[in-house]
């Protein structure tokens, strides 16, 4: 009876140890600004850590901020997870800046690496150009996010006016204050030491059991590394850049295809984008403004004038075409100067080959036979004789008479009679 009763005390605390060992944690890294490919990364992490049964999720977060609507979509995704969510700002130097502020507090557990930064989650300009009609909007637009703020600060139970000061005085804090002040959970110096300090923890019904738990990094999908690094400005500009010499090309040289059908494809993907990172009106109307000038001196006698217009109207236009996104989704200054330069000098060599072929000589016709020397066949004055050019027998008359054999230049052409004068 002793022995099985010691067998069964043994299956138990193996099975106990076993249950201990399998218990697991899901971990997604976020390293840059947040957007759609963010938001759908963060929801399929959720739904693959539920179907897992992980302890929780924890989101690995440096970001700058990004895009209102996504950082919405997060928030929604966090209070509708099945499995307890952890946000945690890494490593050391790290920040949760602007949407990074509101993720970071809707979370069930808001952790930070020491040395890291949060705050200045005030709304940027989306795309108003009337000041003071942007003035207002971005008042209201202020307020409103003033107030997702504070009913995510208290849903959490953390420090609601530091929250909302981070959106009305885009206040920022290091993680060592933020921990005083109430507005994070706790600090750990890497992922295991998080672990450590979240087990045990109670989140709604459930108990962290994360001591010593395996973590399973969930990674990124294809598609949404992709879209992570297709949805940046400068992607933006390269399908704009595509867009426009695609079409120019087509229209230039018609029947070539390839060019006019890459044309078309980057510019339904740039309006598909655009749908997401707002461009500015002004900047759009600015490239349109330079496109159309470049076509018109292409095929207009302006001798480039046309394009000096088109270049500076396109360099304003890439200024100012992301000029209300997010910090950090508008276009560096490096990226307007090379394009703008690349974007000439493509036009620039269109318009010059125009010239010059402008300039040419005509080289197929009758016209080209002007200036030619010839010997006449006949006596040739204002009555009329003949002559032999390109393979045939002309008829040529002379105001000045002159033997056959003697060498004449042609003067002119009308109709099928060659005008001469002696050479």
């Amino acid at each position: 009876m002793k022995r099985w009763i010691s067998i069964a005390i043994a299956g138990l605390v193996f099975f106990g140890a076993a249950a201990a060992h399998a218990a697991q944690v899901g971990l997604i890294k976020i390293d840059g600004a947040i957007g759609p490919a963010t938001a759908n990364y963060i929801s399929r992490a959720l739904d693959e850590a539920a179907n897992q049964n992980d302890e929780c999720l924890v989101v690995e977060m440096n970001t700058p901020g990004g895009l209102a609507t996504s950082m919405d979509d997060i928030v929604q995704e966090f209070y509708a997870a099945k499995i307890p969510v952890v946000v945690y700002v890494s490593p050391e130097g790290a920040m949760a800046g602007s949407a990074g502020v509101y993720i970071t507090l809707a979370a069930d557990v808001a952790a930070m690496a020491p040395h890291t930064t949060i705050g200045a989650a005030h709304p940027v300009d989306m795309g108003n150009e009337d000041e003071t009609t942007n003035s207002i909007m971005m008042q209201k637009v202020g307020n409103a996010y003033t107030k997702v703020m504070q009913t995510i600060a208290e849903k959490r139970n953390r420090n609601v006016e530091w929250a909302k000061s981070s959106v009305t005085d885009s206040k920022a804090i290091t993680s060592e204050e933020a921990l005083k002040m109430k507005v994070i959970d706790l600090i750990a110096t890497n992922v295991p030491d998080l672990l450590q300090k979240l087990n045990g923890k109670k989140i709604g019904d459930k108990v962290l059991k994360t001591a010593g738990a395996s973590v399973v990094e969930i990674p990124m999908s294809a598609g949404e590394e992709f879209f992570q690094l297709f949805w940046q400005p400068q992607v933006m500009m390269l399908l704009l850049l595509v867009a426009i010499y695609g079409i120019i090309a087509e229209m230039s040289h018609p029947g070539a295809i390839f060019p006019g059908v890459a044309g078309a494809l980057a510019l339904i993907l740039l309006l598909y984008m655009s749908a997401t990172l707002p461009l500015n009106i002004a900047g759009v109307a600015l490239v349109i403004l330079a496109l159309a000038l470049f076509v018109v001196d292409i095929f207009a006698p302006t001798h480039g004038v046309l394009t000096g217009g088109g270049i500076i109207a396109f360099f304003l236009g890439a200024l100012m075409l992301f000029k209300h996104a997010p910090k950090v989704y508008q276009l560096p200054m490096t990226w307007i100067v090379s394009t703008t330069i690349i974007t000439a000098a493509f036009f620039v060599i269109f318009v010059s080959k125009g010239i010059r072929a402008q300039r040419l000589p005509k080289s197929a016709g009758a016209e080209t036979m002007i200036g030619k020397t010839v010997n006449a066949l006949s006596r040739i004055d204002p009555a009329g004789g003949k002559v032999f050019i390109e393979g045939e027998h002309w008829n040529a008359v002379s105001e000045t008479p002159v033997e056959a054999g003697q060498p004449v230049e042609i003067v002119s052409i009308t109709g099928l009679t060659l005008k001469v004068k002696p050479k």
